[in-house]
């Protein structure tokens, strides 16, 4: 710990977290005096039932509500444009997000412009939100994003393949409602790449240079849930106390990265994720352990640490040899969950490494990287993904 370090943290959303817990949303409703409501989703969450089932308790308390489910899986800015023009037609005041990160950080921009001027381009950046938004409720579906409680909207710009972050308190949602039961139907393969991409946000808030002794006991625990459940939610999607597990470890670990951002995983996964369209987690997963044997000299402790909290027999080892255990366990990890592509099966190629890097540079995730890096180390971590 540093001892003259200042730190501020602060999460304005209230968490309702339990098994069954959806059936509380027609009283947290009535509590943010919703009077008519927009719900936002996706069409594979509808397909799933869980917005139906949103419905149905919304139908029972006679709330009146409205459905927009024109997401795609990379949210972009004409989402979030028809979203509004639907809540304002319709004189919604409360807003309703179901989903992954792409749902939810929809939802979270709709209800920041029910209350402010513009247009949500004019507040990407940091802190340049004016106004509190109206209520959103936040509703996660699967157990990575954590965008239930972030500050940040990550939204393309499809026009100009760049996608673009909006980050303020403001755009926390007024309550995250997590019900582990709505994730019991995710699929193995988005179990898989949501829950490396909560571990990603774990591991580089835990190893970065703004770490704190909040964010540290934060993804600390949400390591240790992941390295005790992830498998067996992946292979076992009905296990209840391993979707549970979960569940919380996203949560915890966004409540971790809130106050201390990431690092160069996701400094690269916003260009990759951008030009080449490869799923957040997936790309994530994929960039992880090249960028943690990378970092490995800038925070050997905190590698080792991680190394024993996923299991790794780090007795009489050199503090160098016990941090690269850490880098071979998650190497398992991932090709233990199925996540076995590389940047070459998305069309990545030599000669698009230096745009990819000269656009990840840009990123505030590179300035709180444990190591500094150049736009040749990035082209380097992404060159081992080229086979």
């Amino acid at each position: 710990m540093k001892l003259r370090q200042q730190v501020t943290y602060e999460i304005p959303t209230r968490i309702e977290y339990g098994i069954g817990s959806i059936r509380k949303l027609p009283s947290l409703i009535e509590q943010l005096q919703g009077s008519k409501v927009l719900i936002v989703s996706d069409p594979g969450v509808q397909r799933a039932g869980v917005v139906d089932q949103v419905s149905q308790l919304l139908k029972q308390a006679k709330l009146p509500y409205l459905l927009f489910t024109d997401i795609k899986a990379d949210p972009d800015l004409s989402s979030v444009d028809g979203g509004l023009a639907l809540a304002r037609q319709e004189g919604c005041n409360l807003v309703i997000g179901i989903g992954g990160g792409s749902a939810l950080d929809i939802s979270k921009a709709i209800g920041i412009m029910l209350a402010n001027p513009g247009h949500i381009r004019d507040y990407v950046g940091i802190n340049k939100v004016p106004n509190q938004g109206a209520p959103v409720i936040a509703i996660p579906t699967t157990a990575g994003t954590g965008s239930e409680v972030t500050i940040w909207s990550v939204l393309s710009d499809r026009e100009h393949k760049v996608k673009l972050s909006v980050g303020s308190t403001y755009n926390c949602p007024t309550i995250a409602l997590l019900d582990p039961e709505l994730t019991l139907s995710l699929p193995a393969s988005v179990t898989a790449a949501t829950g490396m991409d909560a571990l990603t946000h774990a591991i580089e808030s835990y190893v970065n240079k703004a770490t704190h002794p909040i964010s540290e006991a934060l993804a600390i625990h949400a390591m240790k849930l992941i390295a005790k459940s992830l498998r067996t939610a992946v292979a076992q999607g009905d296990h209840i106390e391993a979707r549970a597990d979960m569940l919380y470890a996203s949560l915890l670990a966004a409540m971790a990265f809130n106050s201390t951002r990431l690092g160069l995983s996701h400094a690269l996964a916003l260009p990759l994720g951008a030009h080449f369209h490869i799923p957040h987690g997936t790309v994530n997963a994929m960039l992880l352990p090249e960028v943690m044997e990378f970092n490995l000299i800038g925070n050997l402790p905190k590698y080792a640490e991680i190394a024993a909290i996923f299991g790794e027999r780090t007795e009489g080892l050199s503090q160098r040899e016990a941090a690269m255990k850490s880098v071979d366990a998650i190497r398992r990890l991932k090709v233990d969950v199925g996540i076995t592509q590389t940047l070459t099966d998305y069309g990545v190629r030599e000669e698009h490494l230096a745009f990819i890097a000269d656009e990840a540079m840009t990123s505030g995730n590179v300035l709180v990287n444990p190591r500094g890096a150049t736009v040749e180390d990035l082209k380097a971590i992404c060159r081992q993904l080229l086979v």
